[in-house]
């Protein structure tokens, strides 16, 4: 059974049965039924069928909300925000993806020669809980528009909210099974995602999770030959140089660090300073956790929500008192709330050095793990000095500093004074641990199809 528990209260909400071989085959069969129509669909079809969703998902934004907050813990006023973002990100490709994805003609000796980009089929998308409608609608928008149809596996503690993905496309007007869904308890994940993954008609595979996850779906996908997207996540660096805006700084970092629970996989997670102005930042920063509002996420005013689960708020205290152990100072925080709910308090931790979890590990919940460099050179290598590499940001006045820096950082993205964010316009995705391929984009649109070349001749 896949059971849907609600984060704040404890209590179960749903539970639903897994799907079995025979509904995962017709969904996969349905998925690539739709895609033999809609590969040859116009253009400016797509486009509006993306306009109508991004209508419902606007017009839904408040509800879609609640499910989220009910099933893992987002703050109301947070989730409409996500939604709002995956209305976005249908009307960017509505009114940009025939550009994006028209055919560019080259100067040859062909008497005629271009590069098209046709579309792969039903790709595979395997999605986290986090962000459970933004995660899967960076993907699918572009996907959708380059001509794909898809079958989506998602988090089995967000089945509400994938539930509610199919019914959002065909309200939408999109074609039957071309948004396919399969449910699958946590327990046979790996065993059902193989099955799909080998079948023949998926012909390329997405996701965004955990690096182990990653690598299970990367060798599948390798050993099937087929294109594979993966974003695992990161332990960002923010560098706070001794030039900077620090207040600025403070709630900028802040702000990256609490959203979602501290669930982000691009949140600011590892704070390096310049010594000089260390303890000014880290009272900055002190002063911007304290006031963050912890409470019911359904309730408005609340900043920071319970965590998804009560496991992975266990985890992330592991990694905290583990850090401490070797040597972390606590400043605030570190505690486990007595009352119900899977609460983890704002925390932050000094003195983080390489070999602590907090450090080392990508640290998904509300903790932030600062350091002490004397210097800019001391700075960037610290923060280049981990297996990931999803994003970073660094503040300071001198831009011209600020770009050299970024370009120094080992990232899919660098952001200069200000924390960094996926946008439907920019490449997201990351090196190293972080995964490979690009979402968003025009980049992220050409990741699931083919890059023809034709090449003609007079006869």
């Amino acid at each position: 059974m896949l059971k849907s528990i609600n984060p704040f209260t404890g209590k179960t909400i749903r539970s639903w049965a897994g799907n079995t071989p025979e509904e995962v085959e017709k969904t996969i069969e349905k998925a690539d039924r739709a895609f033999r129509i809609w590969r040859d669909t116009k253009l400016d079809k797509r486009a509006e069928k993306l306009r109508n969703l991004a209508y419902l998902l606007d017009s839904g934004k408040h509800q879609l909300a609640v499910e989220m907050a009910s099933e893992m813990g987002k703050p109301v006023t947070q989730g409409q925000s996500e939604i709002e973002k995956c209305a976005w990100v249908c009307r960017y490709y509505a009114q940009y993806g025939s550009r994006l994805i028209a055919k560019k003609s080259r100067k040859t000796d062909a008497d005629k020669c271009y590069v098209c980009y046709q579309p792969l089929g039903v790709i595979f998308a395997v999605m986290p809980w986090n962000f459970p409608f933004w995660q899967f609608f960076r993907f699918a928008a572009p996907a959708v528009m380059a001509g794909n149809t898809f079958v989506l596996k998602h988090s089995p503690n967000v089945t509400g909210c994938a539930l509610s993905i199919p019914e959002l496309f065909r309200d939408a007007g999109f074609l039957d099974g071309l948004a396919g869904l399969i449910l699958v308890p946590e327990e046979k994940v790996p065993e059902v995602s193989s099955i799909v993954i080998a079948d023949h008609r998926i012909k390329a595979v997405t996701l965004t999770g955990s690096g182990t996850a990653g690598g299970a779906v990367a060798s599948g996908a390798g050993s099937a030959i087929k294109k594979c997207v993966l974003e695992l996540g990161g332990s960002d660096p923010a560098i706070i140089l001794e030039d900077a805006d620090l207040k600025l700084a403070a709630a900028e970092s802040v702000f990256s660090r609490l959203i979602n629970a501290g669930q982000n996989c691009i949140a600011s997670k590892r704070f390096i300073v310049i010594e000089s102005v260390y303890s000014e930042f880290l009272e900055l920063l002190v002063k911007e956790m304290q006031i963050t509002r912890m409470g019911d996420p359904m309730d408005m005013k609340v900043d920071l929500g319970p965590m998804a689960r009560y496991d992975l708020r266990d985890n992330l205290h592991r990694q905290v008192m583990q850090s401490v152990d070797l040597g972390a100072e606590l400043i605030m925080g570190g505690n486990i709330p007595e009352h119900h709910g899977a609460f983890y308090p704002p925390t932050v931790l000094t003195g983080c050095r390489k070999g602590m979890p907090v450090f080392d590990e990508e640290t998904f919940g509300p903790v932030a793990a600062v350091c002490s460099v004397r210097n800019e050179g001391e700075a960037v290598k610290l923060a280049n000095d981990t297996s990931y590499g999803l994003g970073a940001s660094v503040y300071t006045r001198d831009v011209r500093r600020g770009e050299k820096i970024a370009l120094e950082m080992n990232a899919g993205a660098c952001f200069v004074n200000t924390f960094v964010r996926s946008d439907p316009r920019l490449p997201f995705g990351g090196i190293g641990r972080s995964g490979f391929g690009r979402e968003l984009s025009r980049s992220g649109m050409l990741e699931f199809t083919n890059c023809k070349t034709v090449y003609i001749m007079n006869g």
